[in-house]
């Protein structure tokens, strides 16, 4: 496993060589035994790909913090196999990969499944949230509520060797690859583009899923338009676990009636490999001489750009709930300046590439107890812990500005960081 490139994913073949192809993709904090219950019924008539996020299952520790990026590793994986058509379905994260892979590369894509997924999942608040837990903290305490998110109450209490695998598959997943998971959950929306979705799409949903239910779900079949709704009675956010065999009756079906044509996995036979295969580079191909189309050249950005950009680094910095607070409060008399701070803050400084986030948070820091600026200060320990930077860190960074800045400014400072810290890295429930 550890020889398997940056660009490719750890993945397991099933079922006949010879078979069309169709992948189940896994959830954040889950491996690819999460689909071992349908995998004997469904290898009877395809060719099954599992694959494992990274740092998931023993995977190489690749972080990936974007669903595109996801979904690019997973077909440079299948492109080294020669696999180019395939039917597809994935459980939440892994259902987020599916809908990418269904807008960028429709051509791959024969028919789609959507378990426990959405458009959006959440906010970008939370996932980045979970982030700073469990940099803190590590996946111990992620790992401990697991099954609370993922089962019923009665499925827990009555399998408690399922229980127990799910706690264990969380805390054994490498903790920087969780956190660029939640990240990519964090930056995924696709719901102004649902309608470009193309191919028949299966929305598979549990009944008592707390996280992506039935709402999330009925979102995804209003905005896709060949869309069908199934949802599991007594089936929580992991349903192809809970409830197996609804699950692969549900998959059957779809994908046996719903393979848009025409039919083409353009692969070869494939040997059968090992549980952990190492994947080999793809050949070399030489690149072909082509007449590349005419392209404008770029324009400087302007201020409308610098707004739309610095708006975005201010959400994901500050989070959009303190955004949303901020720009609400503004009238006519203070409108100018959000858009000012928003446009030349955020939109031109906090972007320019000279520094990453975390050293920017730290300068920030120093800046605003220097200053005195204790009102903006809970706000940028936030910021900082979202954009990397430990309790630990937090803390060396105060101890620093006590020795410029003088003592009373950062002790005033420690007691609202102390504050923040707690609020921010103490799992919740």
């Amino acid at each position: 496993m550890s020889e398997t490139p940056p660009n490719t994913l750890q993945y397991r073949l099933d079922g006949p060589e010879d078979a069309p192809v169709l992948i189940l993709g896994p959830s954040l904090g889950t491996t690819w035994h999460m689909w071992d219950r349908q995998v004997p019924e469904l290898s009877k008539q395809w060719r099954i790909f599992r694959f494992d996020l990274p740092g998931h299952g023993g995977a190489p520790a690749h972080p990936g913090g974007a669903v595109a990026e996801l979904s690019a590793r997973l077909l440079a994986t299948l492109d080294a196999l020669g696999i180019q058509r395939f039917g597809y379905a994935g459980c939440a994260l892994g259902g987020a990969i599916g809908i990418e892979l269904a807008l960028r590369h429709p051509e791959r894509l024969a028919s789609l499944a959507l378990v426990a997924a959405s458009p959006r999942f959440g906010t970008a608040d939370e996932f980045r949230q979970r982030g700073v837990i469990v940099r803190t903290n590590g996946l111990d305490p992620i790992a401990r509520t697991a099954p609370d998110r993922w089962f019923t109450g009665g499925f827990a209490a009555a399998q408690p060797a399922i229980t127990e695998w799910a706690v264990q598959m969380v805390r054994t997943t490498d903790p920087g690859c969780y956190i660029a998971a939640c990240e990519a959950l964090a930056g995924f929306d696709v719901r102004p583009e649902l309608g470009r979705v193309g191919v028949p799409t299966l929305v598979l949903v549990g009944s008592d899923d707390q996280v992506t239910g039935p709402a999330e779900a009925r979102t995804l079949v209003a905005g896709i338009p060949d869309a069908r709704l199934a949802v599991v009675p007594g089936a929580s956010h992991l349903v192809p676990v809970e409830q197996p065999a609804a699950v692969t009756d549900l998959l059957v079906r779809h994908f046996s009636t719903a393979w848009q044509q025409p039919f083409d996995t353009g692969q070869t036979a494939l040997p059968a490999v090992p549980v952990n295969p190492a994947l080999a580079p793809p050949p070399q191909v030489l690149p072909v001489a082509e007449i590349a189309p005419a392209v404008a050249a770029p324009r400087p950005p302007g201020p409308q750009d610098r707004y739309e950009t610095g708006l975005k680094i201010r959400r994901e910095v500050l989070g959009d709930a303190h955004v949303d607070r901020a720009l609400a409060r503004a009238d006519d008399f203070s409108g100018d300046f959000q858009e000012f701070v928003t446009r030349y803050a955020w939109g031109e400084v906090w972007d320019r590439p000279g520094l990453d986030r975390r050293t920017r948070s730290c300068v920030t820091l120093t800046a605003l107890v220097a200053g005195g600026h204790l009102d903006q200060l809970a706000s940028h320990t936030r910021a900082g812990l979202r954009n990397g930077l430990t309790p630990d860190e937090i803390r060396e960074v105060l101890l620093q500005a006590a020795v410029y800045c003088g003592v009373p400014a950062a002790s005033s400072a420690f007691e609202v960081a102390q504050q923040v810290i707690q609020e921010e890295t103490t799992p919740a429930g």
